[in-house]
């Protein structure tokens, strides 16, 4: 296409298509640094929440006494390699914070009628209870990030054409399972058994016992 005539000029056409991708240039600068003050800018984003309504799926009676909490913060270092390729080809290494709580109770569910005896002058009473149990972690998506992240050329393709939905899920799993496995080497446990403990004792004394013993088996 020629965009010149023979006197060397260019047609009127294409300096109005010239001129309004110049004008249209300069706007968007001066918009996107706030230049021009009262004229919003057209480029800005607005976020719009179009959710539909919060469906309740089920109801569960509970039976379990919280009797401790624990919080957990723990750092997945998780390298993804290919096997004959550098990882500046294909590679993927991401540090990943993770932070959530898991909690210890005590089912009382499960506490049948011969767990539990009282003498004939209802001033003493035992009680058999099941050992504390420990809940699934729970991640909490304000304190858990990624910290960094190092990509090979094929990785950032892929997370740029949306190929990779399931890192981030991963990463979350990984963050959990981490975190229960260490709740259940500490002390949650018998923290929340003795808890339990102090609690009955407190209850049943309040209703005219003077003896309760609280033990827990299988």
């Amino acid at each position: 296409m020629v965009l010149r005539d023979n006197a060397g000029r260019m047609p009127w056409w294409a300096r109005l298509t010239a001129t309004v991708v110049v004008l249209a240039g300069l706007f968007f600068l001066f918009a996107k640094a706030d230049l021009l003050p009262g004229i919003p800018n057209p480029f800005g984003e607005k976020t719009k929440d179009r959710s539909g309504p919060v469906v309740l799926k089920s109801i569960q009676d509970m039976s379990r006494f919280q009797g401790a909490s624990g919080n957990f913060q723990v750092v997945v270092d998780l390298q993804k390699d290919a096997t004959f390729l550098p990882d500046s080809v294909k590679g993927k290494r991401t540090l990943y914070v993770g932070a959530g709580s898991v909690d210890s109770y005590v089912d009382l569910g499960k506490v049948g009628k011969d767990a539990v005896t009282v003498s004939a002058d209802r001033t003493a009473a035992t009680i058999r209870l099941p050992h504390a149990e420990l809940e699934r972690t729970a991640l909490d998506p304000k304190n858990s990030y990624v910290v960094s992240q190092q990509r090979g050329f094929f990785d950032r393709l892929g997370d740029f054409l949306g190929n990779n939905p399931g890192n981030e899920k991963q990463l979350n799993e990984l963050a959990a399972q981490k975190i229960q496995d260490a709740a259940k080497a500490t002390e949650l446990g018998r923290r929340a058994e003795a808890n339990t403990q102090s609690m009955l004792q407190r209850l049943l004394t309040s209703l005219g016992f003077t003896k309760v013993e609280v033990t827990f088996a299988p």
